[in-house]
């Protein structure tokens, strides 16, 4: 049925409709459930099936990566952006510092796929050593890649179902996490989109860091629960329990939560929030390296370091390459490399890296020209790019041009 809609749609002219069809970007949950999973009536329009279709569908592995968990379970559950190993909430049975490393370093890989366009046959070095493709990250026939090509993939941490971004962050954050880091990690996620490859997807309020309440499904809510004010000036965060039928279950954690108005932000917060929106929307289209378009040209272009079993856990490193010299057209007129580099951990790293130095060789990397225009940021003072080094400050997101 998608195929056909996809179809007649392209038939759709300038000339005698209005509309160029060839333009009409389709695109859909693309779940595997209920009464069509497995193929039961037929070929389902499920992620894996869409793969090569040029329609697109939500990738949920990168939600599942940055924030821990799934819809359908504890929804404290920690995840590479929220605490996994690096600062445990210790509300739940999340296995020792070991296990937790191991899922940690697991959970990355969900993360790097997804900033590859989540292709099902782009190669990286993986956890182990090995060079393997993205439907075998985290583990052999996990079909953590599914798409084609990078505009079949949608990337995304919270949409219009479950909690939002920022309500996902504090039920998942441990105690001792302050609110402006939270909202600190509320912008490292959306940077995280932002900054990959694929079609990039953003939940109404993510940048105000719009909160339900901790609603977890408010379909039937109404504008209380479900309020967006792009003013800044007030929050939703504590305006009530959310409705009993959906959220019941839930109720002996999230009242002392919703009670605590400690955990609001504030205007200042949530303007803070909006500029850093507009910043890394702004980088990403200064260059067209942020949106690769062809998988073959992601696999020439794209390289992740900080790989394999001597890897520093919770830093991506991610270099998109416009240099000839590495086989490929230019396609940018302003920058020679992007090197993008994300780090999930509360503290400073240092990345040295021997294949980043050779490829870096001879090349100064800087500071990306919008970096901390739009949305001033200390932290980013501390990041830098020498040879094949890099540092970045703990919770931060930066590009090096």
């Amino acid at each position: 049925t998608m195929l056909r809609a996809k179809e007649a749609l392209e038939q759709l002219t300038l000339k005698r409709d209005g509309v160029d069809g060839r333009k009409i970007y389709l695109y859909g949950e693309g779940w595997d459930y209920a009464e069509v999973a497995h193929g039961r009536v037929g070929t389902n329009a499920s992620q894996i099936n869409l793969g090569g279709t040029g329609i697109g569908s939500f990738n949920d592995r990168l939600r599942e990566g940055v924030m821990g968990g799934s819809p359908f379970g504890d929804p404290r559950v920690q995840g590479v952006m929220t605490g996994l190993f690096f600062r445990p909430n210790m509300f739940i049975e999340q296995g020792n510092a070991d296990e937790q490393r191991k899922r940690l370093v697991e959970d990355n890989e969900k993360v790097i796929a997804a900033m590859a366009g989540n292709l099902r046959e782009y190669r990286f070095e993986n956890k182990d050593g090995f060079q393997t493709p993205g439907r075998d990250a985290c583990w052999v026939g996990s079909n953590v890649g599914y798409a084609a090509q990078p505009r079949e993939t949608v990337n995304y941490v919270s949409a219009h179902d479950n909690e939002t971004l920022f309500d996902g962050i504090t039920l998942r954050s441990a105690p001792d996490v302050d609110l402006e880091t939270r909202c600190r990690i509320n912008r490292l996620a959306v940077a995280t989109v932002a900054f990959s490859q694929g079609v990039p997807f953003f939940h109404a309020g993510d940048e105000i860091l719009r909160s339900k309440s901790l609603d977890r499904d408010s379909y039937n809510s109404g504008d209380w629960f479900n309020r967006l004010d792009y003013t800044g000036q007030t929050h939703n965060f504590g305006i009530g329990l959310p409705g009993r039928e959906k959220n019941g279950d839930r109720y002996p954690f999230i009242e002392s939560l919703l009670g605590d108005v400690s955990l609001r932000p504030d205007p200042a917060l949530i303007a803070r929030s909006v500029a850093h929106f507009r910043e890394v929307l702004a980088i990403r289209q200064s260059t067209p390296l942020f949106r690769l378009t062809d998988a073959e040209d992601v696999q020439k272009r794209v390289t992740f370091y900080n790989t394999g079993v001597m890897q520093i856990p919770g830093v991506i490193v991610m270099g998109v390459s416009d240099d000839a010299a590495d086989g490929v057209q230019q396609r940018c007129a302003k920058f020679n490399r992007l090197l993008v580099c994300v780090n999930v951990t509360p503290h400073e790293a240092t990345i040295a890296d021997a294949r980043l130095a050779t490829d870096l060789a001879g090349a100064t990397m800087l500071a990306h020209p919008l970096q901390g225009q739009i949305c001033p940021d200390d932290y980013l003072l501390g990041a830098t790019c020498v040879g094949g080094t890099v540092v970045v400050p703990g919770h931060t997101a930066c590009v090096f041009v």
